[in-house]
């Protein structure tokens, strides 16, 4: 005996099925773009979309991808978007006469050669450096991304980790004293926090923190980095910021930690936060010294009752 059809699954209100594409098939209206894929070198993992009709790669700071070690060339290679009749693009290098050379699936790329047309796949290497051009979906692009937050971006605050904010400070360190450009850093630590996680509970604490990365956050611009380094310890990366800009910088950032009751589980908590404040010298050998003057300003401004911005002149 036939089993009886349920009247709410009649077969002729029931929608069509719908044909998915297949792998490597494109959808309709979707869309593509090209982009290297940073597969050696900081940060890995990085997708750099190639929109605009040129990007330069070398040491110089005013290049897109900039590589500031010493084997590489101010000015070491261009990527291009040629248009192409179907409204696509393809993508060239082009050498600009090197000192050491830019490497195109291991082979060297002759700057009398000309422009050299590129495959989705291909490997580029200049210095210790290797990027992979791909053309990306939507998709593709999702997953590129979300493995580079996941590898660089501290899950609770939202800034960087403390690898990646490290590593950025010691490249724009190097840049910063190979040209005489001005450099500052900001380190901020939230005042009393462990008595916060202790009265209010830890998931106040996280609240807190995670209130503290979107105030900063809001206040960078685009050339600048903030990371967390520690467990309420912040730092500020500012290239191209004299040492006033980087004190106002600072105490913006206090006064909008100090006016604002931050909301959690427990109720409104009204927090404050010392900031220590140090710029390049000739003195400093590296990022991990001029860290080490800003945390020298961050212990006075501790010891002078908190809530406060502190700068370390020294040379």
């Amino acid at each position: 005996m036939e089993p009886e059809v349920p009247s709410d699954m009649n077969t002729h209100t029931d929608p069509e099925t719908l044909i998915a594409p297949g792998p490597g098939e494109r959808t309709q209206g979707g869309r593509e773009e090209w982009a290297l894929i940073r597969y050696v070198g900081a940060p890995i993992g990085e997708v750099i979309h190639l929109q605009g009709p040129e990007l330069w790669i070398g040491r110089s700071s005013d290049n897109a991808i900039c590589l500031p070690e010493a084997e590489v060339s101010r000015r070491h290679a261009r990527v291009s978007l040629i248009p192409q009749p179907d409204g696509g693009n393809s993508v060239q290098i082009e050498d600009q006469g090197s000192t050491n050379g830019t490497y195109l699936n291991g082979k060297r790329v002759r700057p009398e050669a000309g422009p050299v047309t590129l495959r989705n796949g291909d490997v580029l290497r200049v210095s210790h450096h290797a990027f992979k051009l791909k053309r990306l979906d939507e998709l593709e692009r999702h997953y590129h991304e979300t493995v580079l937050a996941q590898t660089t971006v501290d899950p609770l605050t939202g800034v960087s980790n403390r690898a990646t904010v490290l590593g950025y400070l010691e490249k724009h360190f190097e840049l910063a004293r190979r040209y005489k450009r001005p450099l500052s850093v900001v380190l901020c630590d939230l005042d009393r926090f462990k008595a916060i996680n202790d009265t209010h509970g830890h998931a106040a604490g996280d609240q807190v923190l995670q209130r503290f990365g979107a105030v900063l956050l809001g206040r960078l611009r685009g050339s600048d980095q903030a990371g967390r380094i520690g467990g309420e310890e912040f730092l500020l990366v500012l290239p191209e910021t004299q040492s006033q800009d980087a004190l106002n910088v600072a105490e913006d950032i206090r006064k909008s930690v100090f006016a604002e009751e931050l909301p959690t589980s427990s109720g409104p908590l009204r927090c404050t936060c010392s900031l220590g404040v140090a710029q390049i010298q000739d003195g400093d050998s590296n990022g991990g010294a001029l860290l080490a003057r800003a945390d020298v300003a961050l212990y006075r401004a501790k010891g002078l009752g908190r809530n406060r911005v502190e700068y370390d002149a020294r040379r």
